[in-house]
């Protein structure tokens, strides 16, 4: 079954190549809610002294003016995205005053849907462009799904890599074309075998009432305030998160069978109208609604556990207009749940595991998705969500049951070569000390993230609310204790003053309405 991916990493380790790994990109987006000392959702602007979310490239806002953004940069080393991602948050504590970031991916007290304030962008075309999406995703789906959490690994493969692996693989096209078909491969891999990411770091296996606002569900009560299910991993990832049910419907799914079969794919959702959307309106009163009443908006609103990235978006450019045009520059994952546990949200082991993880995808034979297949990956991937840990759960391989642990079992195995050739690369041994990690979680469920938090809320009484709470409010004093450098500090604040700057500039520059920008954005082809 791993008969390809065996054989093109012999090939690669044959090379005795030391640096072959050595400058991946690697950057992490990290999203998480400001709360107010009653632990509600803030609704208090993006403070100031951050910038302007519109333009700051490291401190931004996601749905909500509440849900803030972490981004940093692409670093070829894992240690210096974590240092880069520790200070922006040590960054932004400094300028919180009286709120705090909430700990879990799952929001806190949700007092209905208007206590959710959608994000703000400034008068630009740009940024009232951003704004309206938001208020047409609160219209399709609801506000409360969109303030859910999570954070994105970023990553790309050497420049050196991509051409020793071409001639490996024997490849007479475009070096691009290669890259981008070899994404592609490994977004299909990512998908069948991307439920092994909610059961080793899903860190929602409860919430509060509130979230689901007297709704039926067939969550179980763990007690007055929190709904749970004994063997969850990720509830964020199942049936109660963000879905793309229209889409579903409509019979319109992405299509990653290729680069060009993906952009196609989602161009006819964004192009097709949708009847219940119309209902909506677009400008009611004066006042966008949405964007438009098509199935999709714009790209971005389609929901995928990972994505495929342009190197560079051009200006005002259309995501798919720029895959096209210069095809992908990286992958996107966007299954990771908040690490409750660690005050970045996330931590070295699960990155090193990540990246020997995409690799093991790459290299494995990855044919095209059929209609049979793609229901047992999203069958499999709800059925992680809700009952991971259940030492009987079996997914689906190949029309096939197999237990979740002897699949992960085998899939840790095969990822142990791709861990040896990346230490390679390393000091130490990072990369085999993460996937020894992860082996553990696969032998005793309660070591993974999902069974601490459930376990930790039993020992001390408390329901999901107090919990997070509780680590909210051990990383508040873990950053507010935390010296951040004069140079750092300087760092931050600059890019907030410019980022306010640009914003005006954009603002100034402005030459045509808001309804002849949209109409000059969706005319792009």
């Amino acid at each position: 079954m791993y008969k390809t991916a065996r054989q093109r990493l012999k090939r690669l380790n044959d090379l005795q190549h030391s640096r072959l790994m050595r400058d991946s990109a690697i950057g992490v987006e990290k999203e998480s809610l400001r709360v107010n000392p009653e632990g509600s959702i803030a609704q208090t602007p993006h403070p100031r002294a951050l910038g302007a979310a519109l333009t700051n490239p490291y401190i931004t806002t996601d749905y909500s003016e509440a849900l803030t953004e972490f981004i940093t940069p692409p670093f070829s080393r894992i240690d210096e995205v974590l240092d880069f991602l520790r200070d922006t948050q040590a960054f932004v504590y400094q300028n919180l005053e009286d709120e705090y970031l909430w700990a879990t991916s799952m929001p806190c007290v949700v007092a209905g849907e208007t206590s959710i304030p959608i994000a703000e962008y400034g008068s630009s075309n740009s940024g009232m462009m951003k704004h309206v999406y938001r208020r047409g995703l609160g219209y399709r789906y609801g506000r409360v799904m969109q303030v859910i959490a999570g954070v994105h690994f970023n990553y790309s493969f050497p420049a050196e890599f991509w051409m020793v692996y071409s001639e490996l693989e024997h490849h007479e096209g475009t070096l691009q074309d290669f890259i981008s078909s070899s994404y592609m491969a490994l977004i299909r891999n990512l998908q069948r075998f991307g439920w092994l990411i909610p059961y080793l770091f899903g860190a929602s296996p409860a919430v509060c009432k509130s979230f689901l606002a007297g709704r039926p569900t067939g969550l179980q009560e763990f007690d007055a305030d929190t709904y749970y299910q004994p063997y969850a991993t990720s509830l964020r990832m199942g049936d109660i998160g963000y879905q793309n049910n229209k889409e579903n419907e409509h019979g319109i799914k992405a299509n990653y069978d290729s680069l060009q079969t993906y952009i196609d794919s989602l161009t006819c959702a964004i192009e097709t109208p949708c009847p219940e959307y119309e209902k909506i309106g677009v400008v009611v009163d004066g006042e966008y609604r949405q964007l438009n009443a098509n199935i999709l908006q714009i790209e971005n609103e389609y929901y995928s556990t990972i994505r495929p990235k342009p190197l560079v978006l051009g200006g005002n450019e259309k995501p798919t207009l720029a895959l096209k045009r210069c095809g992908i520059g990286y992958v996107e994952l966007r299954s990771l749940d908040v690490n409750a546990f660690d005050p970045l949200g996330i931590n070295d082991r699960q990155l090193h595991f990540l990246e020997a993880f995409l690799l093991f995808c790459l290299l494995h034979d990855s044919p095209p998705i059929n209609t049979d297949e793609r229901l047992a990956i999203d069958d499999n991937e709800l059925r992680t969500a809700h009952d991971g840990r259940d030492p009987k759960l079996k997914l689906n391989r190949g029309g096939q049951p197999v237990a979740l642990r002897d699949w992960a079992r085998e899939l840790c195995e095969e990822v142990h070569g791709v861990c040896e050739l990346l230490d390679r690369s390393a000091r130490g041994a990072p990369y085999c000390d993460a996937l020894r990690a992860q082996q553990a979680k696969i032998e005793d469920p309660e070591l993974t993230p999902s069974a601490r938090m459930l376990r930790e809320m039993r020992e001390r009484g408390e329901g999901f609310y107090h919990f997070a709470r509780r680590m909210s409010e051990k990383h508040q004093h873990f950053f507010l204790n935390l010296p951040l450098s004069d140079e750092r500090q300087a760092f931050f604040m600059e890019a907030a003053t410019k980022s306010i700057e640009d914003q005006k500039a954009r603002e100034a520059a402005d030459d045509v309405s808001f309804p002849e920008y949209l109409a000059r954005y969706f005319a792009q082809h």
